[in-house]
């Protein structure tokens, strides 16, 4: 299993993730259910002690499963907007979100357009 980090930084992301989700409902995120639900579990998974505490272990899981949902979402969303955002594209257009760029027509003595 791959380290989680401090549940402290997993927690912050998640607020995170949760102010960039309000500011499109267009309302405070600190009025939002989940954001009610992460405060009270992570205050209630708080080390006490140093014994191991398999719910605190589980809810960080979790919570860190949760984040990586939400930013998923978010980038999916926002790469959505870009590459279907609109409707046909030109050939330049289209080449241009790959990386690409068409070869200049040749111009000069000669060349009719």
């Amino acid at each position: 299993m791959a380290s989680l980090g401090s549940p402290l930084r997993t927690l912050r992301s998640l607020l995170r993730e949760l102010r960039y989700v309000s500011a499109k409902a267009g309302r405070p995120y600190r009025d939002m259910a989940a954001y009610q639900h992460l405060r009270e579990a992570f205050r209630a998974h708080r080390i006490t002690s140093e014994k191991l505490c398999r719910a605190q272990h589980e809810l960080h899981f979790q919570a860190a499963t949760y984040l990586c949902l939400l930013r998923s979402v978010r980038e999916h969303l926002a790469l959505h907007q870009v590459y279907h955002a609109r409707g046909e594209r030109s050939t330049e257009e289209a080449a241009g979100l790959v990386g690409l760029k068409l070869p200049q027509q040749p111009g000069g003595k000669g060349w009719d357009p």
